[in-house]
């Protein structure tokens, strides 16, 4: 075991988790920590891979070749979820090797922000690819034998001929432009086979063209041999915005070009005023507009956070603190799974924040006090202790806790959702008690370089291991181990992760913690107000009857959860937990009572709110209305609770919405600590100071407000 701080963790297996492989597939180029849970990770964990989806194309890597295929031309939506036009097993086009009929595995190559490179050898003889998140092409590179591309059927050829180094065609409703190194000839013209011979050089590529017109193959054409070698994000968080500065970085394999063709999500083209054109492609995720160059840049509006809701958002102190009393009994006395026990965690911080609302000093200390107990045992190791207890595996890279939960441990899922519960924890603790941040701060910073590693060169730990740089969102599979892709249910937990890293980082002083918590949390904010609940209501298909996805997936968008049906659970895992952090939820309010609405109309309690998880639909739909959600808590003194959430922190929601009204996004402000409320035009403006010394808080509007130490503030304006 490795002692680090006043804790430590194991280095062997405990006995309530699975061994981790030992192979990965993976080349030498790769060394170090092994990044997972990203779109194209099935490639590293199997032979071969599942399908990835780049968007706008989508690949698999099998035993033959490289499948390639296209969704888009239809995407339609139905009762369960939201699908692209495309056979995912057959796709349209598969690259072969001329020389190989069948290859031993697939090993990833190299990967940098968006891009990844799966490699297939035999002897000499060796097949190279790379493709990556909004680009149109898939790069190849050969070596002892011809490029082969064979597709589902007798394409139709509308621009080249046989002999010629460039293609165009059109497969399944699909457009593709197929480019051979200068010199070489395409052969097999009119068959379903293209060969490409007399090459001058080991390269081509493919491209998934937005049209048919002989002007966009060759404008396509122009950059089909700028092969990118290297993709990169890096994000400034600064005056009340988080800058994100996405680059493209090509190598020429032929002539000079050295920019490349790339198509955004909307959660960047709404975002950027970098230049587009006029070309776009279809995706699950909605339009993907198209520019050209070496990259582009977005700005989105930081989302302010409250360490705890408002003190005057308490609508009766002494029932409150009977609530908190209640509370202050239930605790539990054996150790759950990460994930449950993360769960557990969470809900007490809430009920500390409230307690400490009401001025109540000795509450606040015995749930500090049980968070404290908690976390410091789960941070602890012996050689004999098998759980709770995170022991650290050097092959793959990750810390992982036991008792594991739901693949937490093999392959590696979900540990952002567990973790984060424990740093939120730990920054509750820290904001209360400095000293034990110096004492236990080492392991809590191991959980947050497990889950996302600000530091590009962690020898312990991938950097941002589930966060997808370009889609904009984490995804929850370690492996990725389906036909669909990867996937994410609750990006609400996402969000809570990175809620707890902007909090630590603040109370500790690490700035890189905070503003990289900042950036995450904002992004992702993004990510789910396009994709999971599309408020703009510009990215649904028109024929999907709902408004809001309960998993989005590489290849579909799914109205499930992996556990229930109903609708409740659909949304409310999107929901949870609700923190003070949650208010982003609120930013477009006509959608959230439009979105209420409709779950009441379909939900089969109605309006019995003690029904599945009726106190979350009402914390929802409080967002809005808060009045629907007191009147649950004053007829119902028992009402049915989340296992994550407390009567308690409900009733401090609701009374703060009800006092301060609806979330205005409109104002923003460069210090990220503040939130700001709008009752029918009347302004309310919340800070909260971490500090020793008074602040003075600034708004975009102009407003200030000032803040003294270790307190929040808040101040109504007409």
């Amino acid at each position: 075991m490795v002692f680090l701080g006043a804790g430590g963790y194991r280095t062997e297996v405990p006995s309530h988790c699975k061994k981790l492989p030992e192979n990965i597939y993976r080349t030498s180029k790769i060394a170090g920590p092994t990044l997972t849970g990203q779109w194209w990770s099935s490639l590293i964990w199997q032979k071969y891979s599942q399908n990835m989806f780049a968007h706008p194309a989508f690949m698999r890597c099998d035993a033959d070749g490289l499948t390639v295929g296209y969704q888009g031309g239809h995407i339609y939506g139905n009762e369960v979820g939201i699908f692209g036009n495309a056979d995912l097993v057959k796709g349209d086009l598969k690259i072969h090797h001329s020389e190989v009929s069948i290859f031993p595995e697939a090993n990833c190559d190299g990967y940098s922000d968006w891009f990844v490179a799966a490699a297939y050898q035999v002897d000499e003889k060796s097949l190279k690819t790379s493709f990556g998140h909004g680009s149109p092409y898939v790069y190849g590179i050969i070596e002892g034998g011809d490029p082969v591309i064979r597709f589902t059927s007798r394409p139709n050829i509308w621009s080249g001929y046989d002999g010629g180094s460039v293609i165009g065609l059109s497969i399944n409703g699909h457009h593709y432009g197929i480019f051979g190194s200068k010199g070489s000839n395409w052969e097999g013209i009119g068959s379903a086979t293209l060969t490409n011979k007399d090459r001058q050089g080991s390269h081509f590529s493919i491209a998934v063209l937005p049209d048919n017109k002989i002007e966009t193959l060759r404008l396509f054409g122009k950059y089909a041999h700028a092969h990118v070698t290297e993709t990169r994000v890096d994000w400034v968080v600064e005056g009340g915005e988080v800058t994100a500065n996405y680059q493209v970085i090509c190598e020429a394999k032929e002539g000079n070009e050295k920019q490349s063709i790339y198509s955004l999500y909307p959660h960047q083209w709404k975002y950027t005023q970098s230049k587009l054109t006029e070309m776009s492609y279809d995706s699950v995720r909605g339009k993907m507009k198209v520019a050209i160059g070496n990259g582009f840049i977005t700005s989105i509006p930081i989302q302010g956070v409250l360490p705890l809701l408002p003190s005057s958002g308490i609508r009766d102190k002494n029932t409150m603190i009977g609530l908190l009393e209640n509370e202050a009994f239930k605790f539990r006395k054996d150790y759950a799974d990460t994930y449950w026990e993360g769960k557990y965690l969470g809900n007490l911080v809430n009920l500390s924040g409230t307690a400490e609302a009401t001025g109540s000093k000795r509450l606040q200390k015995v749930f500090l006090d049980e968070i404290k107990n908690r976390l410091e045992n789960w941070l602890s190791a012996t050689p004999e202790k098998q759980q709770p207890v995170f022991y650290y595996d050097q092959n793959w890279g990750t810390l992982i806790g036991s008792r594991p939960g739901y693949g937490s441990d093999m392959p590696i899922n979900d540990h952002h959702f567990h973790y984060g519960y424990y740093i939120r924890a730990a920054a509750e603790i820290a904001r209360m008690d400095p000293n034990w941040a110096k004492k236990w701060g080492p392991m809590v910073n191991l959980l947050i370089r497990d889950i996302a590693s600000p530091n590009r060169s962690d020898k312990m730990f991938p950097y941002l291991r589930c966060f997808d740089r370009y889609a904009g969102h984490s995804w929850a599979s370690g492996d990725a181990n389906f036909a669909d892709g990867n996937n994410q249910e609750s990006s609400s937990e996402s969000l809570n992760a990175w809620y707890g890293m902007i909090l630590w980082g603040e109370i500790t002083h690490d700035q890189a913690i905070r503003d990289l918590g900042i950036a995450l949390f904002n992004t992702e904010r993004v990510s789910i107000e396009e994709y999971w609940l599309d408020v703009s209501e510009t990215n649904y298909p028109k024929d999907f009857p709902h408004m809001a996805l309960g998993m989005i997936w590489g290849g579909k968008g799914a109205f499930q959860t992996w556990f229930s049906g109903e609708i409740d659970f659909i949304h409310g895992i999107n929901w949870l937990p609700f923190t003070p952090a949650s208010i982003h939820l609120g930013r477009h309010p006509s959608y959230v009572k439009k979105n209420f609405d409709m779950i009441l109309s379909k939900r089969k309690g109605g309006k019995d709110f003690n029904t599945d998880w009726g106190d979350l639909v009402l914390m929802f739909g409080a967002l809005h209305d808060p009045a629907p959600a007191i009147a649950h808590l004053d007829s119902e003194p028992e009402c049915k609770i989340e296992s994550g959430n407390s009567r308690a922190f409900m009733d401090h929601w609701v009374g703060t919405l009800d006092r301060f009204g609806q979330v205005d996004s409109q104002i923003t402000s460069p210090y990220p600590f503040v939130n700001i409320y709008n009752k029918n035009g009347k302004l309310s403006y919340a800070a909260h100071n971490f500090g020793r010394n008074p602040i003075e808080v600034t708004f975009s509007n102009g407003f200030k407000i000032k803040v003294g130490p270790n307190s929040t503030a808040i101040s109504t304006k007409n």
